[in-house]
């Protein structure tokens, strides 16, 4: 079965994203550098700018990953909490540093509402079975006028643009997937949740009509990615 097929229903994605990160946990650093370029780090410098943290800040850092971002808000003197679905990744972010790190799902926040001043995600918001329940989450733990600010790909919405962008991420994926783990289709998952996922502006436009203010986007590399930005109410 192809991977759009596997990821068509929500429960469905669920499933095929806790599998993947699974098994890709161990290889996460190495690839995002390898299909970003080297450019991952300094768009999530921007990010963690724009959030642009007061010292003691609750933040909470969710698809946190191994950590980068949380270990760069703690850096700006946050109080930093990361979340990711995959127990591994975790493990490997504690081995870098000691924050604080749970287990949990984007869509079922183990926190009580009004926790935080600033959310974060990179590479969080696509991968999620419903972006609609993330984002009422996000907002639920938000105190208001909290700020979310989210890094992600993008689909662009040029027709010939998009099909190169997403041309490369599969020949590339697929490439990587077969020398990293023996399966050519391991990194075809991001052309094809590109291709689920919503565009820049109507994710600005759900973050608004879920309770959220001022929502506005970046573009980054010509709009192939985007950094959104929004404040709850």
């Amino acid at each position: 079965m192809r991977v759009a097929e596997r990821i068509a229903t929500p429960e469905g994605k669920r499933r095929y994203v806790r599998a993947l990160f699974a098994t890709i946990a161990d290889r996460y650093d190495f690839t995002t550098i390898a299909l970003s370029f080297g450019l991952d780090r300094r768009w999530k410098t921007r990010l963690v700018n724009l959030a642009s943290p007061a010292a003691g800040a609750r933040a909470l850092d969710l698809a946190t990953g191994t950590g980068d971002i949380a270990f760069a808000l703690a850096a700006r003197g946050a109080d930093v909490v990361g979340l990711d679905i995959t127990h591994r990744m975790l493990v490997l972010a504690r081995a870098k540093r000691r924050e604080k790190f749970v287990v949990g799902d984007m869509m079922a926040l183990p926190f009580p509402p009004r926790s935080f001043d600033i959310v974060t995600t990179g590479y969080g918001l696509r991968n999620v079975p419903s972006l609609t329940i993330a984002v009422d989450e996000i907002q639920r733990v938000l105190r208001p006028g909290g700020q979310l600010v989210s890094l992600d790909f993008n689909r662009p919405s040029n027709a010939v643009v998009r099909a190169a962008f997403l041309a490369y991420l599969t020949l590339v994926g697929a490439a990587l997937g077969w020398i990293l783990h023996r399966d050519p289709d391991t990194y075809r998952y991001i052309p094809a949740s590109i291709l689920q996922y919503s565009d820049a502006a109507a994710v600005a436009r759900l973050l608004e009509a879920r309770g959220f203010v001022r929502a506005t986007y970046h573009p980054i590399l010509g709009g192939l990615m985007t950094i959104h930005h929004a404040f709850r109410s």
